[in-house]
């Protein structure tokens, strides 16, 4: 089930197609193809422009699971929809608005209609005190689909309509024309980050805990520091050699078939070494070309390895996993994964900014460009560390020291954002949250790098 994240996600208009589209039939068939994916227990909308309503930017939340929770959060997504709206191209003249959530056990898809009714109806109102009104609400569950807008019986009877089945309709064919693909549902998509086999999860958090408490006495030394980041960056570098000699395996294995390939003691390294912010930054680079896709493999799959009071550790190898999708085009995943690594951790700044970039419309080239920069800075003869010869992860720079830091306060969580109870024993608490300087100083680099990359042509100034 969508555990409802805090953050919104929303996609900036595209005028590579035009379709028309007419009813509340048409408008239910294309929301997968304006998303990427089925939006499950969702809220999505979608704002008009003109006349002939030119779809704009796209906005999805979870769907809180507590109606007191409504009027507070369609206040939130009316003014964020409208205001992202105005900032990447014009006000809306009206919005769309799509509740999708199934039925749960026992319950029909008319009441889950009938549930959310006061939700839609707290949206419009929201969108109405802006003076943009709502032109369509529908819910879409369990196959059918209920307009709250007409009062119609003819065209909207009481049971709801039937969706039209996938690949018949204009939409379908138009996306297929255009090479859109509809990757299955939100859930669907989410499991690919998620932890799954108990026993395997077991094991790695056996990994983490003995990792962990070799790793706190090396970086309290300045050199064992740099140290642990070439490990970091080298052994990463392997395991994207490794898994791009293997040829990824249909979707339904590829992920298996990556846990086989990388063992509890090298996703332990891995996950714990990705605290330190220099050492994410630098692997930030594997962001293109024929590393990209094997980078996001090993993401994904250590993503996975975040078990348990290790959840929080995912919200870096989602947050790669996120950059690598969105440098690579894959927006929809890009947001599946960055919103991911904020439910994990809702103060990472990097998944913030890259969140905020995404959605904004930002052009993914000119970070990449800031990387490159960084980079071919650091390797040029005579600056401090560059020229010399490093290994595929390439090696530690010499940055600030690392900050080892104790158990966060705050309750562990699993991926879902739920806390989980928290498991004592001195080697746990010690490795629980090694996360060096992802706050204060490093998350201003974090901004300084984004606000670079919203200046095509800004040249480093490190």
């Amino acid at each position: 089930m969508n555990k409802h994240p805090e953050s919104t996600e929303s996609t900036g208009p595209s005028d590579e197609q035009q379709i028309t589209l007419r009813g509340p039939a048409e408008l239910a068939d294309a929301l997968p193809y304006l998303m990427g994916f089925h939006p499950d227990d969702s809220v999505v909308m979608v704002a008009l422009h003109g006349g002939r309503g030119r779809f704009g930017g796209r906005l999805r939340m979870g769907i809180p699971p507590v109606p007191g929770e409504w009027a507070p959060v369609a206040r939130r997504l009316a003014r964020s929809l409208i205001e992202g709206s105005e900032l990447r191209d014009s006000r809306p003249d009206a919005i769309v608005v799509f509740l999708c959530q199934d039925p749960a056990e026992g319950e029909s898809a008319n009441q889950v209609m009938e549930r959310l009714r006061p939700f839609a109806q707290d949206l419009r109102t929201a969108c109405g005190a802006h003076d943009v009104p709502v032109l369509e609400a529908l819910c879409i569950s369990g196959g059918r689909y209920w307009s709250y807008c007409c009062p119609d019986p003819r065209c909207c009877p009481a049971e709801g309509n039937q969706l039209a089945l996938p690949g018949t309709t204009v939409m379908a064919a138009a996306a297929a024309y255009a090479g859109i693909q509809v990757r299955g549902t939100l859930r669907d998509m989410e499991t690919r980050y998620l932890p799954g086999d108990p026993s395997v999860t077991a094991g790695q958090e056996r990994a983490l805990d003995a990792a962990g408490a070799s790793l706190v006495s090396r970086i309290l030394d300045p050199e064992g520091r740099r140290q642990v980041s070439a490990e970091t960056l080298a052994l990463a570098g392997s395991l994207i050699e490794r898994l791009g000699r293997t040829p990824a395996s249909r979707p339904g294995e590829a992920d298996a078939e990556d846990d086989r390939l990388i063992g509890h003691d090298e996703a332990a390294a891995l996950i714990l070494g990705l605290q330190d912010r220099e050492t994410r930054d630098r692997a930030a680079e594997w962001m293109e070309g024929r590393d990209a896709g094997a980078a996001l493999r090993l993401w994904r799959a250590l993503a996975r390895r975040c078990a348990g009071p290790y959840a929080e550790h995912s919200a870096a190898p989602l947050t790669l996993a996120g950059w690598v999708s969105w440098s690579t085009g894959d927006e929809a995943g890009a947001r599946v994964a960055l919103g991911l690594a904020l439910r994990a951790d809702p103060g990472y700044t990097f998944a913030q900014l890259l969140h905020q970039a995404c959605n904004r419309g930002l052009d993914p080239e000119t970070l990449r460009r800031c990387l490159r920069e960084e980079r071919d800075l650091r390797d040029r003869p005579g600056e401090p560390g560059g020229g010399r010869e490093e290994p595929r992860g390439g090696q530690a720079e010499a940055g600030r020291p690392m900050r080892a830091t104790g158990p966060r306060r705050r309750a562990p969580h699993r991926a879902g954002g739920h806390p989980v109870p928290a498991r004592g024993g001195t080697r746990r608490g010690t490795a629980r949250r090694q996360e060096y300087g992802t706050s204060g100083p490093a998350a201003a680099g974090d901004r300084h790098r984004m606000r670079r990359a919203r200046r095509p042509g800004t040249r480093s100034d490190r």
